[in-house]
C-alpha cells in the first residue's frame, strides 16, 4: 500500500466496491480522481504501468500537490479498476463577522481629505492579504471603522497589530505633515450577526454624516454601553 493510501485510510477513507486494498498502487497520473459535496473520489487499480512518467520518489496526486516516498522507477502492475478509494474532507466552519474601530493616537485629524481615502484603501487591501474578508473601511479624519470577516487562522490582536505597523509606515511615507502619525494603542472589536452586516456597512458608509453633530469619543462610548462593554474613562482612549 503506498503512503498515500495508508493516509488516507488512516484518515477515515473507505473502499467501494472493494472489501480492501488487493495492491499498493493508487494510479493518478491519468486523474482518476473526482471532487463532489466535500469528498475525493480516487479510483484504485492493479495490473501494470510505466512508472517513469511520474518525477522518481513521488505519489501524484492531482496537479502534484502530495509528495510521498515510492520506490525507484519501474514497470508497475498495468492498470485495471479495482474500486474506489473516498475521502470525505474535513471542514472547519467560521462566521465570525468583526466591527473594528480605533482612532488616532490622541484623536489628532491627520486623516484629512488628501489622504483618507488611500489610507482606507490600504487597510482594505492589508486586511485582504492576511485572509480577512473586508467588506468595507470608512471613518473621518480622527479614526477608522471596518466591518470584518475573521478567518480560522488568524487572531484578532495579531491581525490589528500587523495593520497598524503596517499603516503607519506607509503614511509616514506620504509627505512630512504625516511623519509623526501614530495610531492609538487600543481598539474596539465588536462581534455583528450575519442579517446584521448591511446595516453596519451602511453605517461605516455614512460616517460623515454621523459625526456632523457628534465626536468619536462620543460614538465610541454610546457603542461600549449598548454592547455591554466595561471599560475605564482613564485608559480606553489610550
Amino acid at each position: 500500500m503506498t503512503p498515500l493510501a495508508a493516509f488516507l485510510l488512516s484518515h477515515g477513507a473507505r473502499t467501494i466496491p472493494s472489501s480492501r486494498l488487493a495492491k499498493e498502487v493508487i494510479h493518478l497520473g491519468n486523474r482518476p480522481v473526482s471532487f463532489a459535496k466535500g469528498e475525493i473520489h480516487i479510483s484504485l487499480w492493479n495490473g501494470y504501468h510505466p512508472f517513469h512518467r511520474f518525477p522518481p520518489h513521488t505519489d501524484r496526486f492531482s496537479e502534484g500537490e502530495h509528495h510521498a516516498r515510492k520506490p525507484p522507477p519501474r514497470l508497475y502492475p498495468f492498470l485495471m479498476l479495482r474500486g474506489t478509494l473516498v475521502y470525505r474532507m474535513p471542514q472547519s466552519l467560521s462566521q465570525t463577522i468583526i466591527h473594528l474601530i480605533f482612532s488616532t493616537k490622541d484623536r489628532e485629524p491627520f486623516l484629512d481629505e488628501a489622504i483618507k481615502e488611500s489610507m482606507h484603501a490600504c487597510l482594505a487591501t492589508m486586511a485582504r492579504d492576511r485572509g480577512w474578508e473586508c467588506y468595507r473601511v470608512g471613518g473621518v479624519a480622527d479614526h477608522v471603522h471596518f466591518a470584518l470577516r475573521q478567518p480560522r487562522t488568524d487572531t484578532q490582536s495579531d491581525f490589528i497589530g500587523h495593520i497598524k505597523r503596517n499603516s503607519s509606515k506607509w503614511i509616514q511615507q506620504q509627505g512630512k505633515g504625516y511623519a509623526s502619525f501614530a495610531w492609538q494603542r487600543g481598539y474596539g472589536a465588536f462581534s455583528v450577526g450575519y442579517s446584521q452586516l448591511p446595516a453596519l456597512v451602511d453605517y461605516i458608509k455614512k460616517q460623515e454624516e454621523h459625526h456632523s453633530s457628534r465626536t468619536f469619543q462620543e460614538e465610541y462610548r454610546d457603542l461600549l454601553k449598548k454592547t455591554g462593554m466595561d471599560f475605564d474613562e482613564k485608559y480606553v482612549w489610550d
